[in-house]
């Protein structure tokens, strides 16, 4: 591990795409954003077919599969359906219109939907052998099915409200997400079919667990079918069917909004009333109450789904609960970084020794939490500033921001209300903050706030001190155990003075002029990318080292691609760890030959952004250009929301940044994908033992102190060090 001795390389991927000469055709340049995004699930669903994971964690993603395609549905597919029926012919980055991709997207779909049903039917055989068992009610003996019937009589029944449909009781509205049971029923010789329909309550549990030691779960719309006939006595139910409804979900902001609370209100809830985008049926459904449904949702026939296995796979989550800690990767509790401990836990004492990064989750976010209580309580602090996106449903970071109110600090919160999902969640937490005394300001109406910012203002012995928190992912404690991100800590004055403008940009509308550190988009955060890559290129000329290392989330934008493209002409060395969307075609023969992507799909979600220029020098350097940011290089980061880039010049930090958590990502292997010329995705190696082991981050990063957060107290403690080696 201390030195591992060549880049990976993709197992069985293709010969590079045949070229000759430049390459312009759309097709040939770039990949479309949404079919790149549906590769990107397929890995996803990938994790839930890995033999070498637990097989509760192996259903985990497999729920997460889902709840991806359930987003992309409401979001991507609903916004191209919308521009085809107004007949928008603007095309996607390759070329294609919105109805060619809605083509090639249900195509790709059909497949990947497939997929799932067939990794739930193996999971559900493996599950079963360990005493976990998603079982059908024929499966189940009479004593369960027993006490199955007194459960629906009991819990189920008074929720439930059955409404027959016919001229004087119209269809009724089913919610976006919803699922129900519909019914096929006749009472008596002479009277007709009537149709009836059961919505299933959105608060009830979708797995009913039967009480025993043997955990067998059985899914609350199979037992309203099974036990119909204590629902509609006297009738006889000639047949049935489920259905799962998803709707148009996004939320246009309209400029000339004058009350954004009000307006996001009022948006929520016509986004559970937006247009039909898909509907699920379970492959028996009933023909004369699929008619009924095909008729009354309206949905594209192309987006009409039939299965013979489970709707909404996504609530398979629920099933991952199951105390079985033998089926679920070994615990890991994150470390608190011993240099704050060595300054009995005084987060201010050790962020003005030094700079200090914190890697989550390996690193617990206890640490940004911890750094806003301190502020809150301490007499000292007379103010704090903070960014807001996604804060999650029990929040310390609100709680410690009203604890400071309370306290009398001057308190300044920038809620986002368009952070998407989080909308109404964000609109309760504004109202709580104001509620105590913070003032709440809720930015551009046209532009996210999407920069992950705090700013402590401090009296000490020498004058007033600020202290800096920036971070690549969210405020959110849940995801901060999942998501790998990266938080930055300084008491650097010029970092303050920048941060300073920043919230005055979007408090005040006060442009920033004359920044020393940071870079703001969408201002010149996008220019700040292209005058290093340019200079990359021209050491690359003049024959000097010339590398780019980049981490990111997603590549969507052109003109960025482009930048890349330049950069790889000119002999600029370029390594890319992109986990989800990538347009940009990778070596590619006169375009990206000297472009290596990968994507690193696993037990954590990589989430933290860093750029890497060699500066004249092989990478890794201490003389090299290194950053942090918020921002993605999509259109919509560099150009419609505030982020920031933020220079990592610190020493040790910048060890650890480039050294360590850039380094292990680019030479991970065992949760890898390389993108080929091709434009798809090839594994790179799957874990083994002895001398031709792979290399796998997360579990270096698990195993290992960071570098900036050591203190003195490990110093005895010897961090392996990663190195490249020979270049394969």
């Amino acid at each position: 591990m201390d030195d591992l001795r060549r880049l990976p390389r993709a197992m069985n991927a293709p010969d590079p795409v045949a070229t000759t000469g430049a390459v312009e055709a759309p097709e040939d340049r770039y990949v479309n954003r949404e079919l790149s995004w549906l590769a990107f699930n397929r890995r996803v669903l990938a994790e839930a077919e890995n033999e070498n994971y637990p097989l509760l964690e192996r259903l985990r993603f497999l729920s997460i599969s889902a709840s991806n395609l359930d987003e992309f549905t409401m979001i991507r597919i609903a916004g191209l359906e919308g521009q085809a029926s107004r007949g928008i012919e603007s095309t996607a980055i390759d070329g294609k219109s919105p109805a060619q991709q809605l083509e090639a997207i249900r195509h790709e779909m059909v497949g990947l939907e497939q997929r799932q049903q067939a990794a739930l039917d193996t999971l559900c055989g493996l599950l079963a052998q360990e005493g976990i068992e998603i079982a059908s009610i024929a499966q189940l003996d009479e004593g369960e099915i027993a006490w199955l019937e007194d459960y629906f009589s009991t819990d189920i029944l008074p929720l439930i409200t059955p409404q027959a449909i016919d001229p004087s009781h119209p269809f009724p509205f089913v919610a976006n997400m919803g699922m129900g049971a519909i019914f096929r029923l006749k009472r008596g010789k002479r009277k007709a079919p009537l149709i009836e329909m059961v919505l299933i309550p959105a608060g009830v549990p979708r797995f009913v667990r039967i009480p025993g030691d043997a955990a067998t779960y059985v899914a609350i719309e199979h037992i309203i079918t099974h036990f119909a006939e204590l629902m509609f006595p006297g009738f006889k139910i000639l047949g049935d069917g489920l259905f799962r409804v998803l709707r148009d979900s996004d939320i246009e902001v309209e400029e000339e909004a004058e009350d954004l609370v009000r307006f996001f209100r009022t948006a929520i809830q016509r986004r559970r009333r937006g247009r039909a985008v898909l509907l699920e049926l379970d492959d028996e459904c009933d023909e004369g109450a699929e008619a009924l449904l095909r008729e009354q949702f309206d949905v594209d026939a192309a987006m009409i789904v039939k299965t013979k296995g489970m709707l909404g796979m996504r609530h398979l989550a629920a099933i991952c609960n199951e105390s079985r800690p033998d089926l679920k990767f070994a615990p890991f509790d994150p470390r608190y970084p011993e240099r704050i401990l060595a300054h009995d836990g005084d987060c201010f004492g050790a962020i003005r020794e030094k700079d200090l990064v914190v890697h989550h989750p390996y690193e617990s976010f206890e640490v940004v939490v911890d750094f806003l209580r301190q502020a809150a309580a301490d007499p000292a602090v007379v103010s704090i500033k903070q960014t807001l996106y996604r804060a999650g449903d029990q929040s310390p970071v609100i709680a410690a921001l009203i604890e400071a109110a309370l306290e009398g600090k001057a308190v300044t919160a920038v809620v986002e209300l368009k952070a998407r999902f989080d909308e109404e969640r964000n609109i309760h937490w504004a109202t709580e903050l104001e509620r105590a005394g913070v003032q709440v300001i809720y930015g551009f109406t046209e532009w996210k706030t999407h920069a992950k910012v705090s700013l402590v203002v401090r009296r000490e012995d020498d004058g007033y001190r600020t202290y800096c928190h920036f971070g690549t992912g969210n405020y959110h404690p849940v995801n901060a155990r999942i998501y790998t991100d990266l938080s930055f800590f300084t008491a650097d004055p010029a970092f303050g003075r920048d941060a300073a403008k920043l919230f005055n940009f979007v408090t005040g509308y006060v442009e920033p002029t004359a920044l020393e550190q940071l870079a703001i988009s969408p201002l010149g955060l996008r220019q700040k990318l292209y005058d290093l890559i340019d200079r990359e290129i021209a050491h690359a000329r003049e024959g000097k080292p010339a590398a780019i290392w980049v981490k990111m989330n997603s590549v969507t934008n052109r003109e960025m691609i482009d930048k890349f493209y330049e950069a790889s002409a000119a002999g600029v060395e370029i390594h890319m760890v992109v986990r989800g969307i990538c347009s940009l075609r990778a070596g590619v023969p006169g375009l990206s030959e000297n472009i290596r992507v990968k994507s690193i799909i696993g037990r954590f979600l990589e989430h933290g952004r860093i750029w890497a220029f060699a500066n004249g020098q092989e990478l890794p350097s201490r003389k090299a250009d290194l950053f942090i940011t918020s921002a993605d290089a999509m259109s919509r980061n560099l150009d419609r929301r505030v982020e920031v880039l933020v220079p990592i010049t610190n020493k040790t930090v910048h060890d650890q940044v480039l050294g360590q958590v850039m380094l292990a990502n680019i030479l991970d292997t065992e949760q890898s994908w390389s993108l080929g010329a091709d434009g798809e995705y090839h594994r790179m190696h799957l874990g083994s033992e002895g001398p031709d082991a792979g290399f796998n981050c997360h579990h270096y990063f698990m195993a290992n102190p960071s570098l900036s957060g050591r203190g003195s107290a490990l110093k005895a403690q010897e961090v392996p060090r990663l190195s490249l080696g020979n270049r394969a």
